[in-house]
This record gives C-alpha cells, sequence and structure tokens, in this order.
C-alpha cells in the first residue's frame, strides 16, 4: 500500500515551485490564484526572493502547502494514495491532496494559521530545541519536572524529539537532558513554541475559521498528528486539526501506525525531504521516495 506524506515548516528553500511554475498549466493556474487569496505575489518570494522573506512564518506555511498540493495535483492519476499524513503544517496539505479540504480553503485556513502563530509567538518570548539520543521516556520525565512550560512537541523518530517552550524553561531542559546523556539539546532557529501551551491564542483563533469552514470525506483515510491515528470523519479531523496547534506532533507513532496498517511504499510531496529521512530511521522495511 502506498502512503504520500507532505513536510512542515523548515523545509523551504528559494526556487521552490518554480519548475512546476514554468511548465505546468494547471500549478500555473494555481498559483496564481494562491496570489489573489493571499494578496501579495508569494511565488515572487518563493521563486526570486531573500532567505529572510521566505522564513517569515506567514509566508513559510503557505508556501510549503502551495508546492505541495500543486505536486500532487500535477501528478494526475499517478497521485493514488492508499493512506495520507503531514507533519504539522504538512497535515493541510494532505487533508486537500486528500480531498477533504478545497485547495481555496486549505490555503485560507493555512495562512490564517501562520497569522495566528506569529501573533503568539509575539505575546510570549518562546522557543524549541531538538534532542537526540534520548529516549522518549525520559525526554518526558524531565520535561516534567522543569518549572515553566517545556514540553515534547515534535516525536520525529525514535531517538530525535523537539521540545518546545518558554525561553528559560526550554534552557533548563536542555541543560539537566545533556547531563542525563543526550548527545544534543541544540535550540532551534524558529519564532517561538510551536505545538505547545504557548500557542493557545492561536489554537483558539485558528478553532473559529476551522469551525466555519467545511470538511468533506477524504478519499483515503488521513492519520492525523495529535494521535497518529486515521480519521476520514469530518468532524473527528476537525477536532483534531482545531487541537493541533497545542498538542504534539505524533510522527514516530504515526509512521508506525501506517506500516502497522500495510503501508509498504511512502512518497514525500514537497520541498526537501526531512520526512524520507525520518521515515528511513523510523523502518528500514518501507520503500522511501519523493518529488519536489
Amino acid at each position: 500500500m502506498k502512503a504520500f506524506v507532505f513536510p512542515g515548516q523548515g523545509a523551504q528553500f528559494i526556487g521552490m515551485g518554480k519548475d512546476l511554475y514554468d511548465n505546468n498549466e494547471v500549478a500555473h493556474e494555481m498559483f496564481e490564484k494562491a496570489n489573489e487569496i493571499l494578496g501579495f505575489r508569494i511565488t515572487d518570494i518563493m521563486f526570486s526572493g531573500t532567505e529572510e522573506e521566505l522564513k517569515q512564518t506567514k509566508v513559510t506555511q503557505p508556501a510549503i502547502f502551495l508546492h505541495s498540493v500543486i505536486l500532487a495535483k500535477t501528478m494526475g492519476e499517478e497521485f493514488c494514495p492508499d493512506m495520507a499524513a503531514g507533519h504539522s503544517l504538512g497535515e493541510f496539505s494532505a487533508l486537500v491532496a486528500a480531498g477533504a479540504l478545497t485547495f481555496e480553503d486549505g490555503l485560507r485556513l493555512v495562512s490564517a494559521r501562520a497569522q495566528a502563530m506569529q501573533k503568539a509567538c509575539e505575546l510570549r518570548p518562546s522557543t524549541m530545541a531538538a534532542v537526540l539520543a534520548l529516549p522518549d521516556e525520559k525526554v518526558e520525565e524531565i520535561c516534567a519536572g522543569i518549572d515553566g512550560v517545556v514540553v515534547c512537541a515534535n516525536y520525529n523518530c525514535p531517538g530525535q524529539i523537539v521540545i518546545s517552550g518558554e525561553m528559560e524553561a526550554i534552557d533548563a531542559a536542555c541543560e539537566q537532558l545533556l547531563a542525563a546523556g543526550a548527545k544534543r539539546a541544540l535550540k532551534l532557529k524558529v519564532g517561538g513554541a510551536f505545538h505547545s501551551p504557548c500557542m493557545e491564542p492561536a489554537r483558539a483563533e485558528l478553532a473559529h475559521a476551522i469551525e466555519a469552514t467545511e470538511v468533506k470525506t477524504p478519499v483515503c483515510p488521513v492519520y492525523q498528528n495529535v494521535d497518529a491515528l486515521p480519521h476520514t470523519d469530518p468532524v473527528e479531523i476537525k477536532a483534531n486539526l482545531i487541537a493541533q496547534l497545542t498538542a504534539p506532533v505524533r510522527w514516530t507513532q504515526t509512521v508506525k501506525n501506517m506500516i502497522a496498517d500495510g503501508a509498504t511504499e511512502f512518497v514525500e510531496l514537497g520541498p526537501g525531504k526531512v520526512l524520507q529521512g525520518l521515515v528511513s530511521k523510523i523502518s528500514r522495511e518501507v520503500a522511501v521516495s519523493g518529488r519536489q
């Protein structure tokens, strides 16, 4: 069985999607429609902007979403998922590709999500850190003992977790994690503490937009971040999307569940190869490929 997976923030690069825009009429039309919906020419930043411009959350998230969703659309009948999933932002790409959300609604939600997250970051100084070579349970135990907000935000693969929270709490956690034997506990260059309680203002703001958006039954099960389980019910999909901003991304568990349910091939659609690398670390038994 074939699983299609979609990357999240951090996979962006200057020039992403330009070949599609230049050489595919459907892609060209979709990119131009996106410029119209967003109210600025995101294609100019994607294709020839600066790294600083592309790194802004309000640009990065729609850019990655567009690249992923348009890739899926231009594949035509080759896009035949038995199941789908996306990492954080990528969950919106997966839902659009699988027909649960329209392209237009998906883009509007991603844009609203990016702006709400940006505002939440500005309200409260916070950050994230990558932790390598410690068991999940040990990282959870140390985070639970720290004063202040710090939680496990991304379970990326065995031995790789991202923690998220307030600045001082992250610093204290990193110190204890290294003392406990972590190979690395390194702060990331991000705008704030994604997938943590620090994103509560963004979750509350985005909830209204999600509730007002029509979600249809997808063509295949979409494994969602909050519980790593397959979903096809529109009510469940909405609830999980709302919860996603303050809940961890359970990517390791998601991939394991997809494999247990029959996935033998994973195809990553979008910029970069991050998810291909993570899937390979989670299981060496499955085929992994990608398009960008």
